[in-house]
């Protein structure tokens, strides 16, 4: 080999390794996730600049304007004494009634002609939790968009404390009746209103002396039964009828919070102050028209909020 021959051979190889570390620098520079702004400075911007585009909206899982309702629950939901003494009067109805002094929840979401048309009541005076999932059935056959939900008094008003609905059974038949929903409309929305709290209105309706008459006809007497009695045993009875209540309360909102369009009032009836305005001058234990228009706002208000 002569001396151009040797010359020539570390040019080539000066060149190979000068390409191989070229290429092995935008190697790592691509590894690295740089572009070619460099990795602190803004994007080119500009009128030939490319712009992102806008993440959609996500569509809220709760419309607060639905466009049908249908109530399922107890006496309270059919107006009973509201009216009349022992009858339902479901033009009252906190859900679904078409009395102005009440302004329900359908006609406040609906308006009177819309409520007329695209609402319905379920509700059976004397209802336990156990007859929810067949009332549910029932109310998805008209394909509402909300479902308002109040039963749970009659489990705790018995004959006596120890035949009080259990919470565990409770709990079951409200998660059956959600089922019952959700297999046939999966994006209904269901408003859960909270068991009254019943040691209150015992305390207010205690003061009349025809309310007691009317509750010796049977109405709630494991929280009514002698109205007047303030003895340990008496108290006692009564505070575990509260505390079942709470029960059943809380087994409504653990389940609700489990359903993405459930919404629960928060506890919010359950702490209404009732006055005797509020209760039936019939029995002085269901509510009064009055007591069913505080019941409509509070639904309304739950339904409408932005966020629950």
């Amino acid at each position: 080999m002569d001396q151009g021959t040797r010359w020539k051979g570390p040019k080539r190889g000066g060149r190979s390794r000068a390409v191989l570390a070229a290429v092995a620098a935008a190697a790592v520079l691509g590894a690295a996730g740089c572009d070619a702004v460099g990795g602190d400075e803004a994007a080119p911007s500009g009128p030939g600049a490319k712009k992102a585009a806008p993440s959609p909206s996500p569509t809220p899982l709760w419309d607060t304007s639905p466009a049908s309702v249908a109530a399922v629950g107890d006496s309270i939901t059919t107006g009973f004494d509201a009216c009349a003494v022992l009858t339902d009067c479901p033009e009252v109805s906190w859900a679904t009634g078409s009395s102005e002094k009440v302004d329900s929840l359908a006609v406040r979401l609906l308006g009177p002609a819309g409520a007329a048309e695209r609402s319905w009541n379920y509700a059976v005076t004397g209802a336990r939790m156990a007859d929810l999932p067949g009332q549910m059935a029932r109310a998805v056959g008209r394909g509402p968009e909300l479902v308002a939900v109040m039963a749970g008094a009659n489990d705790a008003c018995r004959a006596t404390t120890s035949a009080m609905t259990p919470a565990a059974d409770f709990r079951a038949d409200f998660e059956e009746a959600i089922r019952t929903l959700r297999k046939a409309l999966p994006k209904a929305q269901v408003y859960v209103a909270s068991v009254p709290d019943l040691k209150r209105l015992w305390s207010q309706g205690r003061t009349s002396a025809m309310g007691k008459q009317v509750w010796k006809l049977g109405i709630c007497p494991s929280m009514l039964g002698d109205p007047d009695a303030l003895d340990a045993a008496a108290n006692e009875r009564r505070e575990t009828v509260r505390e079942r209540v709470e029960e059943y309360n809380k087994a409504l909102e653990e389940v609700c919070a489990e359903d993405d369009r459930c919404r629960y009032d928060g506890g919010a009836v359950y702490e209404y102050r009732f006055g005797t305005a509020q209760l039936s001058r019939w029995d002085w234990f269901h509510p009064s028209i009055d007591g069913q228009a505080r019941l409509a706002e509070i639904a309304h208000r739950t339904v409408t909020a932005t966020k629950p």
